[in-house]
């Protein structure tokens, strides 16, 4: 059986990776005035980010249209694939997961699509690692199976500079209580099953940066990793050499995707990872 594999572009998963790997992603939508961009084709990331803190009002973001899926789907399901696998980010924070839901009833049982619990890399990892593990011969089942152990040991932490754009999404009712308490502050968050997390927070850059890598210290020898980041290269670049050796595979550097970045603002800095399982 040939499984296809499809996702969407808060995976950040890196072109090369996704043309290499046979995965289809289909792009959100960033809305900045009235107009709509394509996540990642109509609007760079890096002049993205650079106009961000002074969009008035800020921008939003969309979910891929159902037809948007449908049309993805037909394409795979028409080159010979027997199967697909579509997964997405989770309900609790994008309603992409739900467009491809809606998408996928009128394939019958031949799409299933799936809730990762996380975005970017956390979401990323997941693809790539079931299209590899189909690419060696794993039949659905096992692929299946390996998805939701991947699921559960994916682990996603972030330094945010400021807790404004997480605040304005709505989306998280910590931030929405605390934004007078927390302005000042940079917060560190963890996104686990859907849910994210407050995991302390710092007054210096410094400061959170340390709990940063302590908290990835703490997830023990890791499968894979992506040092995160928006707009804040050289600040990733330093990360990745403080930390690559706890990774056997070769890291990731990624700007995220401006469609999680509407949420999370510029200069945040960040890992996702899966640890090796005991």
């Amino acid at each position: 059986m040939k499984i296809g594999f499809v996702t969407d572009s808060t995976s950040d998963i890196p072109a090369d990776l996704a043309d290499s790997h046979g995965i289809e992603i289909v792009p959100a939508l960033v809305n900045i005035n009235g107009n709509s961009f394509t996540d990642g084709i109509d609007i760079s990331r890096e002049k993205f980010y650079s106009r961000l803190p002074d969009l008035i009002p800020p921008p939003t973001t969309s979910s891929p249209s159902v037809g948007s899926f449908q049309e993805c789907y037909e394409k795979i399901l028409r080159a010979g694939a027997d199967f697909l696998i579509s997964i997405h980010p989770p309900n609790e924070l994008s309603g992409i997961f739900n467009a491809a839901r809606l998408a996928a009833e009128g394939f019958g049982q031949r799409i299933r699509v799936m809730d990762s619990g996380q975005v970017s890399l956390g979401l990323g990892f997941q693809v790539i690692m079931a299209a590899e593990a189909a690419a060696r011969g794993a039949i659905l089942e096992e692929v299946t199976s390996l998805l939701e152990n991947v699921r559960q040991r994916v682990r996603l932490a972030a330094l945010l500079d400021t807790i404004e754009y997480v605040h304005r999404s709505g989306r998280v009712s910590w931030a929405v209580a605390k934004i007078g308490s927390l302005l000042r502050l940079q917060p560190l968050i963890e996104l686990r099953l859907g849910i994210i997390h407050r995991l302390g927070q710092a007054r210096t850059r410094a400061q959170g940066i340390e709990q940063l890598v302590d908290s990835l210290n703490s997830w023990g020898p890791l499968e894979r990793l992506a040092v995160l980041h928006t707009n804040a290269e050289s600040a990733a670049l330093q990360l990745l050499e403080e930390v690559k050796s706890k990774v056997v595979t070769q890291p990731l550097v990624v700007n995220v995707t401006t469609a999680i970045g509407t949420h999370v603002g510029p200069n945040g800095l960040g890992f996702a990872a899966v640890p090796i399982q005991p």
